[in-house]
């Protein structure tokens, strides 16, 4: 497995919040996501959005603990990365 989360440093809504990601497909993420509790509505195409309260659970869940760079950096690596300038393009129509 291959999941990573970065730990909690962006702020909203009250909280700081960690991404989840897979440096290996977004099947594996999404099993890992359903497996932990993570709600379908915090996924953001490449990854899922996390509040600080469950990052050690998602660490304890075997989730591997990497810097927010190492995690981009891999995420880059995979191909699975969405840049920016074509997230408007990847999302849902409607």
């Amino acid at each position: 497995m291959t999941v990573l989360i970065d730990p909690p440093a962006w702020p909203a809504h009250g909280t700081l919040w960690s991404h989840v990601v897979s440096d290996e497909s977004l099947s594996e993420l999404h099993d890992f996501a359903a497996a932990n509790g993570i709600r379908s509505r915090a996924f953001d195409l490449d990854h899922y959005d996390v509040p600080a309260e469950m990052y050690d659970q998602l660490v304890n869940a075997g989730a591997s603990a990497v810097t927010g760079k190492e995690l981009v950096r891999r995420l880059r690596a995979s191909g699975l990365r969405i840049p920016a300038k074509d997230r408007a393009a990847h999302r849902p129509q409607g």
